[in-house]
């Protein structure tokens, strides 16, 4: 595996229940708005109970995600954004659940077919976003390194369908945006892009993004790194990110759902943590210890819920580096490539 620290330097994403927080390429502040493929075929986890013996499941929930159906498909290439010495890059758009989503797709120089990644960008407000923003360093990086790189702008982003009652429902909506991504590569059809071998990387915004998809379908992607992820406690993320912000939306969202007083029961089934038991997937966390903008508090939290459930979970963490990773994202991505070359090739 050879090392990216001086390319990288050259070179140069919940919880969807989350409400996002800062990340590379001009991501926003947030103060606003595995398995082989024969296990696949059971990634949505254990049969539930007869419903007559259960509470309903909320439709706005982790157990409802796990309940639907999740479909992607019809991945198609538009206009090419770039082409370089080791990959071209395309704008694209992909259906999930009914939705259509926009993002953009490089496809390395070569022989295929390539591993893919799908990448969850962190918090951008929708108003200024454009596709492919927010993870460019990575979607360089990555593709020079070989992975076919699916960068989601998800839903109400670019060009991507509109979901009204996506910020009030905590943006769970994004995993589907994520998970219909993944299925469009599998589908797809395309000799570049080996179905078999799918991994996510997301940051902050985009880790909450990557643990909802890690816990709603499990044997879904073969491994998974987050980057300076928001909690795994939506409640914590509104709290945080909004509440002190007088964000408008938090009174739709307490309209809707109530408070976590009021309501304990839907905040603690919005919570992936709560769900982690279901995960099957090695999970790759960096964290730097600087961080203003999402705690490393909140990571060690969530690591320390993996590791009491037996999962695989590692966390590297960088002293004095900050939310948006600078200094020592090189090593940062020495380590990312690494381990997806482990877990994908």
């Amino acid at each position: 595996m050879r090392s990216w620290s001086t390319a990288c330097v050259a070179a140069a994403l919940v919880l969807v229940a989350a409400t996002g927080c800062t990340g590379d390429g001009g991501e926003g502040d947030g103060t606003r708005t595995g398995p082989p493929a024969s296990a696949r075929a059971s990634s949505q986890g254990p049969t539930a109970p007869p419903s007559a013996t259960r509470t309903p499941v909320d439709p706005v929930s982790i157990p409802g995600l796990i309940q639907r159906e999740h479909r992607g498909s019809g991945l198609e290439l538009g206009a090419v954004l770039a082409r370089t010495d080791a990959y071209t890059s395309h704008r694209v758009t992909y259906e999930a659940n009914g939705l259509t989503i926009s993002g953009l797709l490089n496809i390395p120089t070569g022989r295929g077919p390539f591993p893919a990644l799908v990448l969850a960008h962190g918090y951008i407000d929708p108003a200024v976003y454009t596709t492919g923003r927010g993870l460019a360093r990575e979607q360089d990086l990555l593709a020079r390194d070989g992975y076919v790189v699916l960068h989601t702008d998800y839903r109400n982003h670019a060009g991507s369908d509109d979901d009204p009652d996506n910020d009030v429902n905590l943006r769970l909506g994004y995993t589907e945006d994520v998970i219909g991504a993944v299925k469009a590569l599998r589908s797809s059809g395309r000799p570049e892009i080996d179905g078999e071998r799918i991994g996510l990387l997301g940051r902050s915004m985009g880790g909450g993004v990557v643990y909802n998809t890690l816990v709603v379908a499990p044997g879904l992607v073969d491994a998974a790194v987050v980057f300076a992820p928001v909690s795994s406690r939506p409640a914590e993320n509104v709290d945080h990110f909004q509440r002190g912000e007088g964000d408008p939306v938090v009174a739709g969202i307490e309209a809707a759902h109530g408070t976590p007083e009021e309501n304990p029961r839907f905040w603690r089934e919005v919570s992936p943590i709560t769900y982690v038991d279901r995960v099957t997937e090695p999970l790759l966390i960096h964290h730097g210890t600087a961080d203003g903008t999402c705690p490393l508090t909140w990571t060690r939290q969530t690591v320390a819920a993996f590791e009491r459930a037996g999962k695989d979970v590692q966390l590297r963490t960088y002293e004095g580096e900050g939310h948006t990773f600078g200094p020592q994202w090189p090593r940062s991505m020495d380590a990312t490539t690494a381990f997806f070359e482990r877990h994908l090739r």
